[in-house]
């Protein structure tokens, strides 16, 4: 049986690989802030995490499954260590959001290196990822705020989360390796 020949991999699908780990990485952490809120009997709050770790998971099996579907080898890599030590639940949604900017600017800078190499599917996949980032980076600043305002109350938070936070499934995602879960 042959082998496919491969095509070679560019900047742009280097920092798409490296994107993958970013992808598993962030999921890894939403699951330490879901287990957090779980043992504190917040589960509204743990729920939000819980879903924002199986999102992540999904961006980072769509990154699999356009490499795949672009002939590029694929390597699933380990993750990093997450953070599980906090003391306040604001410490968690500061760590949440500043984990979706740090998102967001890695998009833009994979969206910079496919347009310099004028890979036009590769900036078409991403516009994608850069509108899913704008609505991530709000919403987590909204949650953020209405953590602020309840002012150490988490019983208000975790009301308002009940009768307020719907999110949309994302059915306009890029196709998921292994499919959407």
């Amino acid at each position: 049986m042959a082998t496919r020949k491969r095509e070679p991999r560019s900047k742009f699908y280097e920092l798409l690989q490296q994107q993958v780990q970013n992808e598993f990485n962030a999921s890894q952490q939403y699951v330490a802030l879901a287990v957090w809120f779980d043992n504190e009997d917040l589960p509204q709050l743990a729920k939000v995490f819980y879903r924002q770790s199986v999102e992540e998971r999904n961006h980072a099996l769509a990154i699999v499954q356009y490499l795949m579907d672009t002939d590029h080898h694929v390597e699933i890599p380990g993750v990093n260590e997450v953070r599980n030590d906090f003391s306040e639940a604001i410490e968690l949604v500061e760590v949440a959001l500043a984990q979706e900017k740090d998102v967001t600017s890695d998009v833009k800078t994979l969206l910079k290196a496919a347009r310099a190499e004028d890979d036009y599917q590769g900036e078409q996949f991403l516009q994608w990822f850069l509108k899913e980032q704008v609505e991530e980076v709000s919403h987590m600043t909204t949650l953020l705020n209405v953590v602020k305002r309840a002012n150490g109350n988490l019983f208000d938070v975790e009301q308002w989360l009940a009768r307020e936070a719907v999110r949309d499934d994302a059915s306009d995602m890029p196709a998921v390796a292994g499919g959407k879960l």
